[in-house]
């Protein structure tokens, strides 16, 4: 598949079948991830694999109470719709995926999310190359940068997750979204 059919056929999947993701295949992902330009070659990337389905139900469930919390009282225009989706009992924020990958960075300053993300999309293209579904899961972040979350996943308490992404094996098809065209504000 090359890079711009890559980009063209990838879609943040929402149901997944129960297949594990082999080791050898994430290290591909990760060694992907880590390939991404960064702004002063600094590499601000770790990465967390947790592929335990007990530990990704309790996450889920964290994230889900945190999520709650934060969207009551807030003004924010979606968060009326958040608050139906995490009142299901039935709600799995990781849409039942075998395999949760977290981007943390280790370090701070001005580029290091923007270079978390750029490994992010080298990640979720080399998933959609290989025939892998991928979301990622903005749900997550606050659960995961809680001291306690990082001291079950072994995470140094100065490591802040950035972005947390499911990959797995697509449950069915997901069909593409429509896209509107660039808006150009200037072309001098």
């Amino acid at each position: 598949m090359s890079v711009l059919d890559a980009i063209q056929h990838r879609r943040s999947v929402r149901d997944y079948t129960s297949k594990t993701i082999e080791r050898k295949v994430i290290q591909t992902l990760l060694d992907a991830a880590v390939h991404a330009p960064t702004a002063m070659h600094e590499e601000p990337w770790s990465f967390a694999v947790i592929q335990d389905q007990t530990m990704l139900n309790r996450l889920s469930d964290s994230a889900k109470k945190l999520v709650r919390n934060e969207a009551h009282g807030s003004d924010f225009p979606r968060a009326k719709h958040t608050l139906h989706l995490m009142d299901k009992p039935d709600f799995h924020v990781f849409y039942n995926a075998g395999t949760l990958i977290v981007i943390y960075s280790k370090l701070q300053g001005p580029f290091v999310v923007a270079d978390c993300w750029l490994g992010a999309e080298n990640l979720l293209l080399s998933a959609c190359a290989q025939g892998l579904g991928t979301c990622v899961i903005g749900f997550a972040v606050s659960a995961l940068n809680t001291p306690e979350w990082k001291a079950v996943l072994q995470i140094p308490t100065e490591m802040t997750a950035i972005a947390p992404i499911i990959v797995g094996v697509p449950a069915g098809n997901t069909p593409p979204v429509p896209r509107k065209a660039p808006e150009i504000l200037s072309w001098i």
